[in-house]
């Protein structure tokens, strides 16, 4: 405390005098906002530090104006080359007909199962003409009209084990003989396979199994490499165990019946009236 009442013994000023009030500082002048760049090269408007122009691509910094671009093939929005028109491509040689396979080995009765994943005509192999023979087509029948029986054989079912059910045993279906060669198998349309004989409900039996020829008196018949073979045996004598062999035609007597398949077993006969 000043022990003068006029004047401040410490720093000297007169006692009782207002001190003056310092004014406040005015505050600064905001900074003039960045103004935008214009693009030399393009005209357009950019952002203040903007590198490149967005519009064009100049370079602010180095001053170098963008490079012409080629049309990217890529880019939808521009027009691509116009591609000229492809030449036809010249029409593919017919593929010459190739002999058809024979059968590797004789099948094994009761195997049905296992000689059907080897069926040569379910592996895709090129088929024949349902028609077509290995040896030459007999003569145009007589004037005796023919047809076959297909029958569903209990008896032949059970010697030959297969896995698929069997169907009912009943009267047989008669198909008509019109034509001196008919093939009997199992329908493929895929294959353009169509037997006159169709077997198509018995899976044991071949696309083209087997084939039936006459010369209008007589009849044959003759394996075509089936997987599950072709059997011929007699009226009541016991079942056939050995198939006949591939490509050899066998002259069917008046008793002898054919066997193949899981159940099938045909029969070859002259005609009722009323029946063709």
């Amino acid at each position: 405390m000043s022990q003068s009442e006029d004047y401040c013994d410490t720093c000297g000023a007169p006692i009782g005098a207002a001190t003056p009030t310092a004014a406040p500082a005015a505050p600064p002048e905001p900074p003039d906002p960045p103004q935008p760049q214009e693009c030399p090269h393009c005209g357009a408007s950019n952002a203040p530090k903007a590198l490149f122009c967005e519009n064009c691509g100049y370079d602010f910094t180095t001053g170098t104006a963008p490079q012409p671009r080629e049309a990217d093939p890529l880019d939808l929005g521009a027009p691509g080359p116009t591609a000229a028109p492809a030449a036809a491509a010249p029409a593919a040689a017919p593929e010459p007909d190739r002999p058809e396979e024979s059968a590797a080995a004789a099948p094994v009765p009761g195997s049905q199962a296992e000689a059907v994943e080897t069926d040569p005509s379910e592996a895709g192999e090129e088929e024949a003409d349902p028609g077509e023979s290995h040896l030459p087509t007999p003569a145009t029948p007589g004037p005796d009209a023919w047809v076959v029986e297909v029958w569903v054989d209990p008896d032949w079912y059970a010697a030959q084990k297969p896995e698929d059910p069997m169907p009912p045993p009943g009267s047989p279906r008669v198909v008509p003989l019109r034509e001196a060669s008919v093939l009997v198998g199992r329908p493929s349309a895929s294959r353009n396979i169509r037997p006159q004989v169709d077997a198509g409900a018995d899976t044991g039996v071949s696309r083209r199994h087997c084939q039936l020829s006459t010369d209008g008196q007589r009849w044959w018949v003759e394996d075509l490499g089936s997987a599950n073979g072709t059997y011929v045996g007699a009226t009541g004598a016991a079942l056939p165990t050995e198939p006949l062999e591939v490509g050899v035609r066998h002259e069917l007597a008046d008793d002898e019946r054919v066997f193949i398949g899981g159940w099938t077993r045909l029969v070859v006969r002259t005609a009722l009236p009323g029946e063709v």
